[in-house]
């Protein structure tokens, strides 16, 4: 058999009644001696909170004081970035992506590096106000070596759909196939080959003065030469 819950009952007769009401006055007065204890003890302890909370506040600052500082030497000094095709050339392939990071900062654009293995054919991507999102792939090769059409082809399919870029860019410290130049300036692959990278690297010349990336219109003048060369129906 199941067994029964016990359940509450109130109170029988005088004495219940009166050992309830001494329970019951206990309570209130623990209570009540706990609330004063802790406003005693907040009222003895907050010179204590408080110099706790000036400290993690002033902490934060310094933080973000420090971070802000160290941002602005970085910058300072990758605005003084040049980099020789001979260091390029002793680079392996992850210092090369660094590289290419590296040279996007200097010329103004928020860049990360986001190239690992399925990376989809993305080794940086930079952001910038005026010019949008680009997407750079890094083939970095022995002396001589040549990319072909195949890796155009791939930054074309992946560049827009899958990174979101308005620009396309395959880097390299050697050459590109006659085909592959052409295939990318019909579909608007940008492509920086060892003549281009030294202007750019060593040189200092900005990427989006080198390729000639005009800024994109401004999103309310697309729209309204949309609207405008939008048929009406009649």
């Amino acid at each position: 058999m199941a067994r029964r819950r016990p359940r509450l009952r109130k109170p029988r007769g005088t004495g219940e009644h009166i050992a309830a009401a001494v329970i019951a006055v206990a309570a209130v007065t623990l209570v009540v001696q706990m609330a004063f204890a802790a406003r005693h003890a907040v009222v003895r302890g907050w010179p204590l909170l408080a110099v706790l909370t000036a400290g993690g506040l002033g902490y934060g600052l310094w933080r973000m004081l420090h971070s802000t500082r160290t941002q602005r030497t970085r910058t300072a000094m990758l605005a003084l970035l040049r980099i020789t095709l001979a260091e390029v050339d002793a680079m392996n392939d992850q210092e090369f992506e660094i590289a290419l990071r590296d040279l996007l900062t200097r010329d103004g654009w928020s860049a990360r590096k986001v190239g690992r293995q399925g990376d989809q054919a993305a080794d940086v991507i930079g952001q910038d106000r005026q010019r949008g999102r680009i997407v750079l792939q890094a083939k970095h090769t022995k002396v001589g070596g040549k990319v072909g059409s195949g890796v155009m082809y791939q930054v074309k399919g992946t560049a827009g759909p899958v990174h979101g870029a308005d620009i396309a860019v395959v880097v390299t410290n050697g050459a590109f196939t006659r085909d592959a130049k052409a295939w990318g300036e019909r579909h608007q692959v940008h492509w920086v080959d060892r003549d281009r990278l030294r202007t750019w690297a060593e040189h200092g010349t900005p990427l989006h003065d080198l390729l000639r990336l005009a800024p994109r219109p401004p999103r309310r003048a697309t729209r309204r030469r949309a609207a405008r060369t939008t048929p009406i129906a009649s």
